[in-house]
């Protein structure tokens, strides 16, 4: 494992029960991510890559092998560990916003830096360059239902982001918008990756996001089948 590793994982299995038997989701994992890394797992539905990307995050544990996530050894590590491992270097995305209907993009925005007791003066500050970097300056006060659907998900990637994550993880994030926003999406993504160095990793089907990374890891039932290299354009670094 390299000092820029921001994930190693080696030999990894993860099976679930069913009835009096166990169902392989992923099996004979190897995978390493280097700092900046802008990263998808790809597959067919059923391939395992949500399963990995929860692994990842800290939200499922292995079966057998060793997940390291930012140097903490996930398998060995506590609970509590792991959910402040969360809370403070990784940011989540996913395609159902999750945003507090009744709280509006500042306070929905915010709630990550009140978990980590950020003082109030620089919480402002965060929020409000964090909304700004998505495009949302003008809607700060409205609340998710006065929003459109890729606003809605604009503001669950400056909560993702407020806090500078040293990881991003994405599940599929532009599943439920348009071409035009998911684009849009893609584009914050891409400048945050730059310009913050944050790494990202998508778990997607999705073609207009594939056109975007700079690796994409190929799963197929439940195994790596091919680890894809790009220069490209788009991702604004090469």
């Amino acid at each position: 494992m390299s000092n820029n590793s921001v994930v190693n994982i080696t030999n990894l299995l993860k099976q679930f029960p069913v009835g009096g038997d166990y169902f392989t989701a992923l099996s004979d994992i190897n995978l390493n991510l280097e700092n900046a890394e802008f990263m998808g797992l790809v597959g067919p539905s059923g391939s395992g890559k949500t399963t990995l990307l929860n692994i990842i995050g800290g939200l499922d544990s292995p079966t057998k092998g060793n997940v390291n996530v930012l140097g903490m050894e996930l398998g060995s590590s506590s609970h509590n560990e792991r959910a402040n491992l969360r809370k403070t270097k990784m940011g989540f995305i996913f395609q159902s916003y999750n945003l507090l209907p009744v709280y509006t993009v500042f306070e929905n925005v915010e709630l990550p830096l009140i978990l980590n007791k950020v003082e109030t003066q620089e919480r402002n500050r965060l929020v409000t360059q964090a909304v700004d970097w998505v495009g949302l300056s003008d809607k700060i006060d409205s609340r998710p239902a006065q929003l459109s659907g890729g606003e809605c998900q604009r503001t669950a990637i400056a909560r993702a982001i407020v806090h500078k994550p040293t990881l991003i993880l994405a599940d599929e994030p532009t599943a439920n918008l348009d071409a035009e926003n998911s684009h849009h999406i893609m584009n914050i993504m891409v400048r945050l990756n730059k310009e913050l160095d944050t790494s990202f990793i998508f778990a997607t089907h999705d073609e207009k996001i594939m056109a975007y990374l700079r690796r994409i890891i190929h799963l197929e039932d439940g195994q790596i089948v091919k680890d894809e290299h790009f220069d490209n354009p788009k991702s604004g670094k090469n």
